[in-house]
């Protein structure tokens, strides 16, 4: 009989020990912050809970050597882990029947309230049952810590089997329910029948009385019971990698729902560019026809006439020349004002720098807007790709804080980095709720347009902003090519 006790003590704290160390190597995986901090007392239990049953199986052996000044010192020891793991229990199942964070940090005192109650009943029983306190004390360990804690660990795991239900993970709540009813009965039933003592129902009913009823002793009874809260436990750590699959899917349905996206604004972007480019030819025909072409109309009528009056009039034909002269003049600078919106000579000829400069001049002068332009760090030779992006980029801001910003200040900061170029423009206007933007169904497609520029040359694009806090786009391109720093002749960028 002794030997199968062994046998019942080896696999009772197996049982437990395994629990424990599932928990803790999976106790990291989980999302749910309730179960993650109830996990950790119950690991604590069902190590420590191991350990105690195996020192009980190591004392039925007689490999622990006794005598009598060490055997009070190893049971007070015993009886206080005994003490300490059921406590980890009580603290499990009342994290587990927290809702929030301040439920959980009042939740410790559970643990600490029962704490209370079993020394002061210690305390109380020192005095009458003096020369068997530490077996007494163990009698009322089970009686008052485990059957709390099992009590406290089956309402939690219900509670958890509630929560998995509404998240529609079923089979686990099954598994937390099953768990419910072993240490339900591991609390209730085998803690019940402890070692026969003079103190309390442990006189009439004890692990002789269980044996001569029902044909077992109830080590049995806790160490299956243990076996079937172990195994269902287990099974519910299985929950967090279901949720790390499912959070998996969820996150590949979203980036395919994103990518869909973006590849429903790609289109209608490039069905935008399509009209633009049309827009901007059918503009380019129209100043070329109303300016340009009128001033030459005009120009081959002024020369019929000044042909004429040289032989009749000449000065006439004198003031005729310089009408045609100042003619000429305007058509100039009609056209290269036509080729600077195309693309500005500053930008090929002087560099990105300067076409940012002349930029925000040219708008000084017909705006009431006033941009201050700031270049920073080493200037560095940019690919034509590069600095056309990014004055067309700080146009569009710039044009930006024109229609909706209602300010008259803007900043274009230049960075040449180390590794890449940073472009930023920034207003002190009034800003605006991204979040209400695209709430309301507006597509912003100038800055699409802006984030597709920095998107195609291996950039990123930032936006900051909110009402009444004005509005600061950065755009970061990495050089194409890494070329070294740009000397004092070689500021174009």
């Amino acid at each position: 009989m002794e030997y199968q006790l062994v046998l019942i003590f080896l696999f009772y704290g197996l049982a437990f020990f395994s629990m424990g160390l599932a928990i803790t190597l999976e106790i990291g995986r989980g999302t749910d912050k309730r179960l993650r901090h109830a996990l950790r007392p119950l690991a604590a239990f069902a190590i420590i809970h191991g350990l105690h049953e195996w020192f009980e199986m190591l004392d039925r052996l007689q490999i622990i050597p006794m005598d009598p000044r060490t055997e009070l010192i190893i049971l007070a020891a015993r009886v206080g882990i005994l003490a300490f793991s059921f406590l980890s229990l009580a603290a499990f199942g009342a994290s587990l029947m927290a809702d929030s964070d301040r439920w959980r940090r009042l939740s410790l005192l559970v643990p600490l309230g029962l704490a209370a109650v079993w020394g002061f009943g210690l305390l109380t029983l020192r005095d009458a049952y003096l020369a068997q306190i530490w077996v007494v004390a163990d009698v009322w360990t089970r009686y008052t810590l485990a059957t709390s804690g099992a009590i406290l660990a089956s309402i939690g795991l219900v509670v958890l089997q509630r929560a998995f239900r509404r998240a529609g993970m079923e089979r686990f709540g099954r598994d937390s329910l099953w768990a419910a009813v072993a240490f339900l009965w591991y609390g209730l039933v085998g803690q019940i029948f402890t070692h026969p003592t003079p103190f309390g129902p442990s006189r009439w009913l004890n692990e002789e009385v269980f044996l001569e009823l029902f044909g077992f002793p109830v080590q049995l009874l806790r160490a299956l019971a243990a076996i079937v809260a172990a195994l269902f436990i287990i099974r519910v750590l299985r929950s967090f990698e279901v949720e790390t699959q499912r959070r998996i899917a969820e996150l590949q349905a979203a980036r395919l729902r994103e990518a869909q996206r973006r590849e429903e604004l790609r289109r209608q972007f490039l069905s935008r560019i399509v009209e633009a480019q049309e827009a901007e030819r059918q503009r380019i025909a129209r100043e070329l026809h109303d300016e340009t072409g009128q001033a030459l109309t005009a120009l081959g009528l002024g020369l019929r006439g000044v042909r004429s009056n040289l032989r009749r009039d000449l000065r006439r034909a004198g003031d005729q020349l310089r009408h045609l002269e100042k003619l000429v003049d305007h058509s100039l600078d009609e056209l290269q004002r036509l080729i600077a919106d195309l693309r500005p000579s500053h930008l090929d000829d002087l560099g990105l720098p300067a076409a940012l400069r002349w930029y925000a001049e040219e708008l000084g002068t017909r705006t009431d807007l006033q941009v201050e332009v700031e270049v920073a760090g080493n200037a560095r030779p940019l690919a034509s790709a590069v600095k056309t992006a990014l004055f067309r980029v700080a146009q569009e801001a710039l044009s930006n804080v024109l229609k909706h910003a209602n300010t008259t200040r803007a900043w274009v900061r230049l960075h040449f980095g180390e590794e890449q170029v940073t472009l930023e423009v920034e207003d002190a206007g009034s800003g605006f709720d991204p979040a209400r933007v695209a709430a309301s169904g507006r597509t912003s497609w100038g800055l699409i347009g802006m984030e597709e520029r920095a998107t195609l040359l291996g950039g990123t694009f930032f936006l900051e902003t909110g009402e009444g806090e004005g509005t600061r786009v950065v755009v970061v391109i990495p050089y194409q090519n890494k070329a070294p720093a740009a000397g004092a002749d070689e500021v174009k960028g």
